[in-house]
C-alpha cells in the first residue's frame, strides 16, 4: 500500500453519487445528448454533467435518494446549490467567445426512479 492510497478510496457515498451519474450520462445519451465535460470543477462550484443537446448547452446536476422520506432527490437542490450552479457554469462559459444556448437540467433518482427535469433551474 502507498503512502496515498488512504487519500484516494471513496466514500460509500462517493461510490454511489458516481453510479448514479454513470446512468443519468447513459440516459442522456440514450436520449441523444452528448457529452461535453463531467464533473467542472471550479472555485465557485461543480457541475456533474455538462451536455450538447442540438444547439443547447445542457448543465446537469445529478440527485440521488435511496427514498422519498426526505421529499426526494429534486428537493434537494436547494437555493444555494442551484446559485453555486450557475456560477460553476458562468465560469465554464468564459470558454466560449460566442456564448450557447444554455439551460439547466436537474436527473432525480429516487430509489430506482429516474426523472429528467428540463430547465429545473432558472438563471
Amino acid at each position: 500500500m502507498g503512502l496515498f492510497d488512504s487519500f484516494r478510496r471513496r466514500t460509500d457515498k462517493q461510490v454511489i453519487g458516481q453510479a448514479a451519474e454513470d446512468d443519468a450520462l447513459q440516459y442522456l445519451q440514450r436520449q441523444g445528448l452528448a457529452l461535453v465535460e463531467r464533473n467542472f470543477r471550479c472555485k465557485g462550484g461543480e457541475i456533474d454533467l455538462i451536455m450538447q443537446d442540438c444547439e443547447m448547452l445542457v448543465f446537469v446536476e445529478v440527485r440521488k435518494r435511496a427514498d422519498m422520506r426526505y421529499g426526494g432527490a429534486a428537493i434537494s437542490v436547494t437555493a444555494r446549490k442551484q446559485a453555486r450552479l450557475v456560477i460553476a457554469a458562468q465560469v465554464f462559459l468564459q470558454r466560449y467567445t460566442n456564448l450557447p444556448a444554455c439551460r439547466f437540467d436537474v436527473i432525480a433518482i429516487d430509489g430506482e426512479q429516474m426523472t429528467w427535469l428540463k430547465n429545473a433551474i432558472d438563471a
